[in-house]
Parts: structure tokens; sequence; C-alpha cells
């Protein structure tokens, strides 16, 4: 089992922690602050920093499946190409730094933080998801238009109002009691410790099971402006979403 330590806190940067397993599924720890691929947010990428000082290059990071292909407890650092020396030194039980990196994390925060105000803008079921450090999109199975410029005012007036985004649980019981607050059609929270993992935006903007990582306030999350939307099917519609700044620094809850 790895120890999940970004669920409880998405701006931890880094964290020590002790080789489990390692092999063509990638580098199994006991604990660690990589994100895997999951819900549609992209994986976290880092290094791995070795008692020595020298670093293991992580380019993506995913959950471990079992025989069956299923999902299992442990999360997969997998290695970048090229670093065959490196790693034939490493073993289980070896001690490492896992150190993510903070300035793509932090766009996927904020781009996961937006596609929740999005949810707030446009109260229809959601049929597909996907975050990237580039852009974020999400499918809602709808037939009415949307407005681009409308959505992207939406956006910016829930950003400026610096809503507190809070990392919370509830029961299979309390979701089964009430299971629209289900967002998606497609992805459904994981079940089985009797606690599933919500995030609350604000009073009453938000408020949905979900395991990414998001910034504590909305205001964190700057200028993102809705880039295009596409009519996918005829009851698909696709809204892209794009950071408005170009190279601009973004204030950090910690710097």
């Amino acid at each position: 089992m790895t120890q999940d330590l970004f669920r409880e806190d998405g701006y931890l940067r880094e964290c020590t922690a002790a080789v489990v397993a390692l092999g063509e599924a990638g580098i199994v720890l006991d604990r660690t602050v990589f994100y895997p691929q999951g819900g549609g947010q992209a994986g976290d990428s880092g290094v791995l920093v070795l008692a020595d000082g020298r670093e293991i290059a992580v380019a993506d990071t995913r959950k471990g499946r079992n025989a069956q292909g299923e999902p299992t407890d442990e999360i997969c650092h997998l290695p970048a190409a090229g670093q065959a020396q490196a790693l034939a030194g490493l073993k289980p039980g070896d001690a490492v730094t896992a150190r993510i990196a903070w300035d793509r994390r932090h766009r996927l925060m904020r781009f996961h933080t937006t596609t929740h105000l999005l949810c707030h803008l446009v109260p229809q079921p959601v049929n597909g998801c996907s975050i990237t450090p580039e852009y974020a999109r999400l499918d809602f199975h709808m037939t009415d238009p949307l407005d681009k410029e409308a959505l992207t005012e939406g956006i910016a007036r829930l950003v400026a109002a610096a809503h507190p985004v809070v990392v919370g649980a509830i029961t299979d019981q309390e979701l089964d009691a009430n299971p629209a607050l289900v967002k998606s059609m497609s992805v459904q929270p994981p079940r089985g410790t009797g606690r599933i993992r919500t995030i609350r935006i604000g009073d009453a903007i938000d408020f949905q099971p979900c395991g990414g990582t998001h910034v504590a306030n909305t205001a964190e999350i700057g200028s993102v402006v809705v880039t295009r939307i596409e009519k996918k099917s005829a009851s698909t519609r696709r809204v892209v979403l794009g950071f408005a700044e170009l190279g601009a620094t973004v204030a950090l809850r910690h710097p």
C-alpha cells in the first residue's frame, strides 16, 4: 500500500519515502506526494532524489494494477527513459525523497478547481473530462448551445469572489442517499473504505466527490478563460479551458 499524502494536502511538494518495489510498472513507494492519473487529471511528474544526491526523473504517475487489470492501493512512479544506470542501483528498502514538479502540479490544481466551477455554471451531467497542465475540458451531456463569453465571465466572477475550497468526506451511505452529488456519468468515486473524499467550494457553489488536487481558494486560480466550445455529438457539448495569462507569475499559497 502507498500512503497518498496528496489527498489531505495538495500543497505538499516533497516527502521522504522508502522503495517498496520496482519493475515494469514503475517504482512503488510506501508514501508519496505524486498524484496518479485518474478522474481526468494527469499524473504528476518530478524526481526521486536518492541518498547520494542522484536524481531519477519521474515522467508520469499511475495507479498500480493487479494481474486482472484492476486498480490496487499502490502508486507507481514511471521513470523517464534513459536512466538504466541509476535504476540498476535502486532496490527495495532504499530511502528516497519524492519531489513533484510543483509549477506543473499547480497548473493542474488551478484547472481542476475551475472545472468544478464550470459544473456550477453548467448544471448538466458530465460525460468526459481531461485536465492537463496546458488545458482542461469538460464534456456535458446536453443539447442546448453554450455561450463562451458568458461562461468566461461566470468563471471570472467566481474566481474574484474568493470562495474557499475545502476537502471533506462523506460515507458510502450518505452518497447512496444523495446520488446526484456525482456529476460524472462515466467515473464513479471509489468505494470500499467507508469514506469518500469530497470537495466543497463556498457555501453553495459546488459539492461533489473528488479525489483530485485543488487550490485552497478560487482566487488562486487566476485568469482562466473558455477557449472554445464544440458540439461533439447531438447530445454532447465540450467546453475547453485555457490560461489567459502568457507567462505571468501566479501568486502561490506557499511561496
